[in-house]
């Protein structure tokens, strides 16, 4: 490969792969043209990408951009397809296996394409713990339940002996009036 076109393959990675934190990396080997382009077209509408990079330009770019793959990760050994794109890396994974589990495509994609792994901001995971993190709408969700949660019991034990001593101040009222009324009953009646 000539200088030229090393460099320009570079740019073309670090234009694509600018601000990007989360990827996924599979190997495609033998998938069909069909598969293929399905396979693109659907991610594409979930605005995710699929990029073949070169294994040794690849791990340049993501250097750069703080992403470090270790020399011996399995990430970057044999052919590479760079995953990117949705707003968080769970998303990502869910998108992409559920389009791979698609029971009308899966057939074409079981012995084709394999999950290698994945990077969640800039750090690398694997796929099975990357697809389980929350995403940030349900992170935000889980710290509010959490941040409420404790006003939440709080507030029901307040109301909940405010009911009680409600109950006894109630009852009691109720006797008042019948003893009062009998007290001035008889003092009316002698």
């Amino acid at each position: 490969m000539s200088k030229l076109i090393k460099g320009m393959e570079i740019e073309a990675l670090r234009k694509d792969f600018k601000n990007v934190k989360d990827y996924v990396f599979l190997e495609v080997q033998g998938i069909t043209a069909q598969n293929n382009t399905a396979l693109r077209a659907t991610l594409r509408k979930k605005k995710i990408h699929l990029k073949v990079v070169k294994n040794t330009l690849a791990r340049m770019v993501l250097t750069e951009q703080g992403v470090n793959i270790a020399k011996d990760s399995p990430y970057l050994q044999g052919p590479t397809v760079l995953v990117w794109g949705s707003s968080s890396i769970s998303e990502l994974c869910r998108g992409l296996e559920a389009e791979l589990k698609n029971p009308k495509t899966a057939a074409g994609y079981t012995t084709t394409v394999k999950i290698k792994g994945a990077v969640a901001d800039s750090l690398p995971v694997p796929f099975d713990v990357a697809i389980k993190m929350p995403t940030r709408e349900e992170a935000i969700g889980n710290i509010a339940g959490m941040l409420l949660a404790p006003g939440a019991k709080l507030a029901s034990q307040i109301i909940s002996v405010g009911g009680i001593i409600a109950s006894q101040i109630k009852t009691i009222s109720e006797r008042i009036p019948a003893e009062t009324t009998g007290a001035t009953a008889e003092s009316t009646a002698s």
